[in-house]
């Protein structure tokens, strides 16, 4: 989820005039592949310059890759300009934290107007991708509701000490890691959701109702899925003669 709109920010690098966000605390050794976007945004320069935001590049390649796993596809609305500035403070303090609750989470997506479906919804992202032992210890060390086995086989790579493990990486899906589908929701049925943020979803009468819909309804995931992330890509777009249309993604012209 970005914190400001989809405005291609946290792809800026650090100026002296101010610190991205690559290294906010939810970012931080966890974003990647910044030179894919890089490499696209030179290609379509080559052939149209200045005309395709870095913004829409990101929202089109988020798409693309969902439908590269397996998952939905949706129309992209383009349009939108680059921002010339990245807010380290607004990314720590405005990003979900693996520690939220659902009155955390339920706030800070409608704070962005959108709704529990599309939050419960766009959690179902993590059905891809990976966490740091730092985000999910609290969890194997303190909670109840978590599959045992589950925990087992991951506090070999994540200790219970703070000094060392900390970047030890888990797949968010331990199922189907490499595919886009709604393992996700019957992982938080079982108890194997691996952030706290997951697995509250089915614990709390507000959300649990959608997990257990998506974990058997993948056509309806998908559909609410692609919603989301139109209404996720539509959060506060620069356009007309706000921003710019950044020549190079990792920094403002």
């Amino acid at each position: 989820m970005m914190h400001q709109g989809c405005d291609a920010s946290v792809l800026l690098s650090d100026t002296a005039t101010f610190t991205g966000e690559q290294g906010a605390a939810p970012n931080a050794r966890s974003i990647r592949g910044m030179n894919v976007i890089d490499n696209i945004k030179a290609q379509v320069e080559a052939v149209c310059r200045q005309t395709v935001s870095c913004a829409d590049i990101l929202a089109v390649a988020a798409r693309d890759s969902v439908v590269a796993l397996g998952g939905p596809s949706w129309t992209v609305p383009l349009g939108r300009r680059d921002s010339t500035t990245a807010s380290l403070s607004l990314a720590n303090s405005d990003l979900p934290a693996p520690s939220f609750d659902v009155a955390n989470l339920t706030a800070n997506f409608a704070a962005k107007g959108l709704s529990v479906t599309d939050m419960v919804a766009l959690s179902g992202g993590h059905t891809i991708g990976q966490s740091q032992c730092r985000f999910f210890r609290s969890r194997l060390y303190n909670e109840t509701n978590i599959d045992a086995a589950f925990a087992t086989s991951l506090k070999a790579n994540c200790p219970r000490t703070t000094s060392s493990g900390n970047s030890s990486l888990a797949p968010l899906d331990t199922t189907t890691p490499n595919g886009f589908d709604n393992a996700y929701y019957s992982n938080l049925m079982s108890q194997k959701g691996l952030l706290h943020s997951d697995q509250v979803l089915i614990n709390d009468g507000r959300t649990a109702g959608l997990v257990r819909t998506y974990s058997s309804a993948s056509a309806q995931f998908n559909r609410d899925f692609a919603a989301a992330m139109v209404r996720m890509g539509n959060i506060s777009p620069l356009t007309g003669a706000q921003g710019q249309i950044r020549l190079s993604c990792s920094r403002v012209n």
